[in-house]
């Protein structure tokens, strides 16, 4: 069972946590990509940020999940 991350009192879902962290890491990823350049062989912009977003949240949900 997934339990609940205390954060001063209020208790998150530690999926509402992995989101924040694959978010932070897809904006980072982002700016990384934009800036060498990477974007102008992408189709749609955003289409493919949300598909990265994905990728990474589900990678760090399975890692991080118990077994």
């Amino acid at each position: 069972m997934i339990k609940e991350i205390d954060l001063g009192g209020v208790y998150l879902t530690p999926l509402l946590v992995w989101a924040i962290i694959a978010l932070i890491i897809n904006m980072l990823l982002g700016r990384l990509l934009a800036r060498i350049g990477f974007y102008k062989f992408v189709w749609h912009r955003h289409l493919f940020d949300a598909a990265v977003f994905i990728i990474l949240f589900a990678g760090i949900t399975y890692f991080m999940a118990e077994r």
